[in-house]
């Protein structure tokens, strides 16, 4: 029969000692009760604290725990050493507040008798809310409590928490543990050598959490010129990495020397001695990554077969701290790019603001988002922002050229179809393994969203590639989602794939567009569409007058989840416009007068602007040429049209042809394409963009 309780006759307490004693205890170490390590190995026990951090319940029957005053109703807190009291009360409150276990917590206990117990602590939420905490205690023997530190220190790729892991890890043999890595570990560059002037060494953990004397090296404070140097020459003797123990506070001193290096190396000024660990990655020769130090007091000093489990501790958990090395090296590289993809100005016509917030270094990496936004050449701004699948340099480097394409391809003229149209065929083209950028890195399903605004008829033109819908405030202070028509994103199947939609909108003067990534809308708790409407009513509360950069973060801050698994990018683009007496336009027959007509008319308007004799001569002559050749090679009415902006004057001509106009190298008496060569000398820049009906010629002049 079976005797193990049922479910619903046990508490959690019951159940966690039951299910840690059936799977710890089981094999071998079961077999023989008679070994002390055996049965050390396996004692376990629990306990329920409740929101207060009272202990409501406990089950801690096993001889190991006699010394643990752990009555029903006392602190749970005061099972803990002082310095110890706010890490584990951060760590309680945690599970608390967000259901989240915390696993395999190496700590130390206070008995009775002054002495300590080291055990694995383990905080799970209580099955029902409103019980509190499970908290499972398992002694820790030798051989347990480095498999247990190992698997801890393993869970992060955070340098700093690996670090803290491992130090903490190492509290168990001492009273102050502390890491000091290389520099160049601490910010993910790689070591190459070992140079006698290269060392420099940043302390990246410390425990106990508590208050130190002034002068001591706390964690992110860099060590001393002549600490570092004496450390990594104590552990490297005879040219090889070595752990060493400096057994009381005279040898201490005579080994350090200054009172500087004591100040920062020595934790107090009591009498103690310390064990100096190297951290070595294996190879030829080996590299020191830094340094740990294990520091307790003299009466209890270091016996050689705990210097061999330190020594074996720090040996298996080195490879992880370079692992955490290298994940901060690509963290900061990815995230160096898309910071330089950030928007930097809007132009005259249209107020921009941008956040962007990457994952921690801890997770899976910095994702694909990007956002961009620049002044075309012809007067528009374009807003773009993407998505690319996948976190890491694969990612970065897709990111990297879809943007620097999806500009270069508007600044030449494009319609935002057209340029999704091209890279759809770009990622297609990054999914070849022989061609593509990064070898097992697919950037099929990505997304895009690419927006033209033009100041002149205060209208936005959009596509999209799967991307989520932008949303879009109202003069009136209106906010909803754009109904754009979905697309299964860049890089689809061929029976997928269907022409990307092109829709147009207006947007008076004062309407602000929001577009942003997943990662600002996405929870698992919620659906897609409650995200998006949460983020539309943030969106309606931003006021005209209110600073731009300001309410983004704002509107971040009030949407994005609390817990983020995923990179978060908004961009606002607050509408400006030009003012209506800024440009005018004409619709003109093409006939062979146009080109007089058109001057007649730019001219009365240069007078009423009050434009410069010689900047009126150099427009008349650039619109009669423009003019001149739209009727040359076009059928169909000329459009003219002149804007003042802030740098000068921008002539527009269009007309119903679909030739591209090229600037040749024609000679002194060739009559070919010498329009074009005077639009090229009277212009700071000039263009073609395309319309539905053929094309526009674009040109600016300088005041």
């Amino acid at each position: 029969m079976d005797s193990t309780p049922s479910p619903s006759s046990s508490s959690p307490v019951d159940l966690v000692s039951s299910a840690l004693e059936h799977n710890i205890s089981g094999g071998a170490a079961a077999a023989d009760d008679t070994s002390a390590e055996g049965r050390h190995d396996r004692i376990l026990g629990a306990v329920s604290v409740d929101w207060d951090l009272r202990i409501t319940r406990c089950n801690l029957d096993a001889p190991v725990f006699a010394g643990l005053d752990a009555g029903v109703g006392s602190p749970f807190v005061d099972l803990l050493p002082p310095g110890d009291v706010p890490t584990v009360t951060r760590r309680l409150r945690q599970v608390l507040e967000t259901g989240e276990p915390h696993v395999a917590r190496i700590q130390r206990l206070r008995q009775g008798d002054g002495s300590e117990l080291v055990v694995s602590l383990t905080v799970l939420p209580a099955a029902v809310p409103r019980e509190g905490l499970t908290v499972s205690l398992i002694a820790m023997a030798t051989r347990l409590h480095l498999y247990a530190a190992e698997t801890a220190i393993g869970t992060s790729l955070d340098i700093g928490e690996t670090a803290q892991s491992l130090a903490q890890s190492l509290l168990a043999w001492g009273d102050v543990a502390a890491v000091d890595l290389d520099y160049a570990v601490w910010t993910g560059e790689g070591i190459t050598g070992q140079g006698e002037g290269r060392i420099r060494l940043r302390r990246a953990a410390l425990v106990p959490d508590r208050a130190w004397p002034e002068g001591y090296v706390t964690p992110g404070d860099d060590l001393p010129g002549d600490a570092s140097r004496l450390l990594a020459q104590a552990v490297r003797r005879d040219d090889a990495p070595q752990a060493i123990v400096i057994p009381d506070r005279e040898a201490v001193e005579r080994v350090f020397g200054g009172p500087q290096v004591l100040r920062a190396l020595v934790p107090g000024d009591r009498s103690a001695g310390v064990a100096c660990i190297p951290l070595v990655l294996d190879g030829e020769p080996p590299v020191v990554l830094g340094v740990a130090e294990v520091w307790r007091r003299t009466d209890r000093p270091f016996r050689d077969s705990e210097l061999f489990d330190l020594q074996e501790l720090v040996a298996r958990t080195a490879h992880h701290v370079d692992l955490a090395r290298q994940h901060q090296r690509e963290h900061t590289q990815v995230l160096a790019l898309q910071r330089r993809l950030l928007p930097r100005t809007g132009g005259d016509t249209v107020e921009i603001a941008s956040v962007y917030q990457p994952t921690t270094p801890d997770s899976a990496g910095v994702g694909g988002d990007w956002v961009n936004s620049f002044p075309l050449p012809d007067g528009r701004t374009a807003l773009v922002v993407g998505d690319v699948v996948g976190h890491g340099l694969g990612a970065a480097a897709a990111m990297g050229q879809l943007s620097m394409e999806a500009r270069a391809l508007l600044s030449a003229g494009l319609a935002p179809d057209e340029v999704l149209e091209r890279l759809d065929e770009t990622v297609t083209l990054l999914d070849d393994t022989e061609s593509g950028l990064a070898a097992g890195y697919s950037a099929l399903g990505s997304t895009c969203c690419i927006a033209l605004y033009d100041p002149v008829s205060h209208q936005v033109t959009l596509s999209s590639a799967g991307h989520l819908p932008p949303v879009l405030l109202s003069p009136d202070g209106h906010a909803s989602q754009l109904a754009v028509r979905p697309h299964p994103g860049l890089g689809a199947e061929f029976a997928l794939r269907e022409p990307f939609g092109v829709h147009t909108f207006g947007t008076p003067p004062g309407s602000l567009l929001a577009l942003y990534t997943d990662g600002l809308v996405e929870e698992p708790t919620v659906s897609i569409d409650e995200g998006i409407g949460r983020l539309a009513d943030a969106v309606s509360t931003v006021h005209p007058w209110d600073d731009l950069q300001q309410a983004a973060r704002r509107l971040v801050s009030a949407v994005a989840p609390a817990r983020r698994r995923d990179d978060v990018t908004l961009l606002l683009a607050r509408m400006i416009g030009y003012r209506k007496g800024d440009t005018t336009t004409w619709r003109l027959p093409a006939r062979r007068d146009a080109p007089a007509r058109a001057r007649a008319l730019v001219s009365a308007l240069l007078r009423q602007w009050g434009a410069a004799d010689d900047t009126r001569d150099d427009v008349l002559l650039l619109v009669s040429e423009l003019v001149a050749n739209a009727v040359r090679f076009a059928t169909g009415p000329v459009t003219v049209r002149v804007i003042r902006t802030g740098s000068g004057l921008l002539c527009e001509v269009g007309d119903t042809g679909n030739g591209r106009p090229r600037l040749g190298r024609g000679g002194l008496l060739d009559e070919g394409g010498r329009g074009l060569r005077i639009v090229h000398r009277l212009t700071t820049r000039w263009g073609v963009r395309w319309t539905d009906t053929g094309k526009v010629v674009w040109a600016e002049v300088a005041k």
